[in-house]
């Protein structure tokens, strides 16, 4: 397993504890604050692609399967790049797994945003399709009015499964899915806790059709006795996640995965009139808090510890 440790704010370097047992691994580290700020929240694609020769793969060699930490949820739409990546890389059909407190499903014109990547995923042609599992997050609760675009769960291409939640409102119809069955107004999910966990995981290795498959998880899913984020978190326990990933890592290849979500503080570059909408989409999107910074060092760093071993098992 190739890991690499990209650190586009200080989420990671708040951990030494983490990168010192990564190094241990081999682990490779690129620092780029400077695109980090810049991309931080969402990003013109042009300053997003400046990335791109970092993550790259040596030409004409084929990498072992890759685990990346990214920091803050603020840039979990790097993870459309290292997707693409690794599914050009491998070149065969693969499935992505996208666990998070948010389905990342809105639309966005002026570029990519960390809640608008799985759109972009979505289109590419080696990606089968995303699965999303453990939403809670009021993004559900009225997903029209919140930007979300519903095509790709008609399509198939997204399929969604909260942890839990209450039947979304919406005007269109989208008739039933896997996920899903509409009831006039309301689309009734199919949650996790209402499957059950080990019914869940049958269920999920059922919609999983290709060998290969990508994980990206955004530590917001978890519960705040497992993460620290910038964002409102879910009810996902860490032992939950590993028990999933287990499964799955049984019946599949793992080609690929990135794990986001620590809290570190926004900084962001660009224009005034850029910074001022990052900073007024955070006053809406985000709580207003201040974390007590070596709890969640502590946090955090016992979640990636464990994410690491696990990985290292599971990629090996």
């Amino acid at each position: 397993m190739d890991t690499l440790l990209l650190h586009l704010d200080d989420a990671l370097q708040l951990q030494p504890k983490f990168v010192d047992a990564a190094r241990a691994r081999g682990a490779r580290e690129i620092e780029d604050r400077r695109v980090g700020s810049a991309i931080r929240l969402w990003s013109r694609r042009k300053s997003l692609d400046l990335l791109k020769p970092s993550i790259a793969r040596p030409a004409g060699v084929l990498s072992p399967p890759r685990l990346c930490f990214l920091g803050s949820g603020d840039f979990h739409h790097v993870s459309a790049l290292l997707i693409a990546e690794t599914a050009e890389a491998f070149d065969q059909p693969v499935t992505v797994i996208h666990i998070d407190n948010h389905p990342d499903w809105v639309r966005f014109e002026r570029g990519v945003h960390c809640g608008s990547w799985v759109n972009e995923v979505a289109a590419h042609s080696n990606v089968e399709k995303i699965i999303t599992l453990g939403v809670c997050s009021e993004d559900l609760q009225w997903p029209e009015r919140k930007g979300a675009n519903l095509n790709n769960l008609v399509s198939g291409k997204v399929e969604v499964y909260p942890f839990d939640h209450p039947p979304s409102h919406v005007r269109r119809r989208y008739g039933d899915s896997a996920g899903f069955v509409q009831s006039g107004d309301r689309l009734v999910w199919s949650t996790m806790k209402n499957m059950g966990l080990e019914t869940f995981a049958e269920f999920l290795l059922s919609r999983i059709f290709t060998s290969n498959v990508y994980i990206t998880i955004d530590k917001d899913s978890l519960s705040p006795t497992d993460a620290v984020t910038n964002w409102d978190q879910g009810q996902l326990r860490l032992s939950t996640v590993l028990e999933l990933l287990s499964a799955i890592a049984e019946r599949h290849r793992i080609v690929g995965a990135d794990v986001i979500g620590d809290y570190s503080k926004p900084m962001y570059s660009g224009s005034l009139l850029t910074r001022l909408l990052k900073h007024g989409e955070i006053l809406i999107d985000q709580p207003i808090r201040t974390p007590d910074v070596g709890a969640a060092s502590n946090c955090n760093t016992a979640t990636n510890l464990t994410l690491l071993n696990s990985f290292s098992d599971m990629m090996s």
